[in-house]
């Protein structure tokens, strides 16, 4: 270490806390040793009744922690990402606008599995708000050499760790099945919880059609809602095996690709998922993934993706079962919760 004046610090490491007093405030450490000093700290150095100060010497071809913690914020991105400030080493990622978070899962864990490195996230494919905590990071050591971080950088590759997908879709078509609600008989309950959670993504409901249980007069509805150009259409009801349920047979023939039906999550095993020639997503809601005002099953879990205009196959779906289990929890935290995360 050596004695510095406080002018010639900036950008060098602090080999000691240093102690604060404000009567009547506090007493404790304002920087602490292997803070990184800043030109912006030197008037409050001065207010300390600090002219001199010891600071470490940094060898040719090593980074302070601070740097090393720049250099994996930026293999993680900046598109749709605010930083935090720097704290003993750390930076975070918080979200700028809503939508869906997504990490290349293959280059994050290669970086992440060389030595001292940490970049610790949310689980990839989680829809946020603005202002949510993505990801935070650091390297473990006070400083690192310089060839570490580039090694991640090769590890990482030119395209950034994570995603922030906005969502793009905004309108969707619902056809809602079932005699009993055409005929009144039975108050329609999905209307209510699906227009609350399309709106949270900022989608809205263009047309909406309740039918029968016909193959015949669901297929029409479908056709209906689609001349409308709907950027998804949503079929509710009449989804399980039974001889009497069409929906999915009648969204096969209203020329629709189905991707799956029938997912290993529960609730919502029956929930189908197809696409038009036009890319138009179309997906068939059973009940039980719509008993929840707050969670709606594998709809809550594939409809960010499909607002995000994220294209979804079979093999995604296939991935759910390891978490695809509600635990049905008297109070539900969903999405803090392991629920959907496969």
């Amino acid at each position: 270490m050596k004695q510095v004046r406080i002018e010639d610090a900036v950008g060098l490491i602090l080999c000691h806390d240093m102690t604060r007093i404000v009567p009547g405030e506090m007493k404790g450490p304002q920087f602490r040793k292997g803070y990184a000093v800043r030109q912006e700290d030197i008037p409050l150095l001065r207010s300390m009744g600090k002219e001199h100060i010891y600071v470490w010497e940094k060898p040719a071809g090593m980074l302070h922690e601070d740097e090393a913690a720049l250099r994996l914020a930026d293999l993680c991105g900046t598109t749709g990402f605010q930083r935090s400030p720097l704290s003993e080493g750390k930076l975070e990622l918080f979200a700028e606008y809503d939508g869906l978070f997504r990490i290349d899962l293959e280059r994050f864990n290669a970086v992440n599995r060389l030595p001292d490195m940490v970049i610790a996230a949310r689980h990839s494919l989680s829809p946020v708000k603005a202002g949510d905590k993505l990801a935070g990071m650091r390297v473990v050591p006070l400083t690192i050499p310089e060839e570490r971080l580039q090694e991640a950088a090769a590890v990482a590759g030119p395209a950034p760790l994570f995603e922030l997908l906005p969502y793009t879709l905004k309108t969707a078509g619902v056809i809602i099945t079932g005699s009993e609600i055409k005929s009144g008989k039975i108050q329609d309950a999905f209307m209510p919880l699906l227009t609350e959670k399309l709106g949270n993504l900022g989608l809205g409901v263009v047309k909406k059609l309740i039918v029968g249980d016909g193959i015949d007069s669901i297929t029409q509805a479908i056709a209906e809602v689609r001349a409308d150009k709907p950027d998804m259409v949503i079929c509710t009801g009449g989804m399980s095996v039974d001889p009497d349920d069409n929906t999915p047979g009648a969204i096969k023939r209203s020329g629709a690709e189905i991707i799956t039906y029938g997912v290993p999550v529960l609730p919502g095993s029956l929930f189908l998922l197809g696409y038009y020639a036009d890319g138009t997503a179309v997906m068939g809601v059973p009940g039980g993934a719509m008993y929840s005002k707050k969670r709606g099953g594998i709809f809550d879990i594939v409809l960010p993706r499909i607002a995000a205009g994220l294209p979804m196959t079979k093999q995604d779906f296939g991935i759910l079962g390891n978490g695809g289990l509600c635990l049905g929890c008297r109070e539900c935290h969903y999405p803090i919760c392991p629920y959907g995360k496969g």
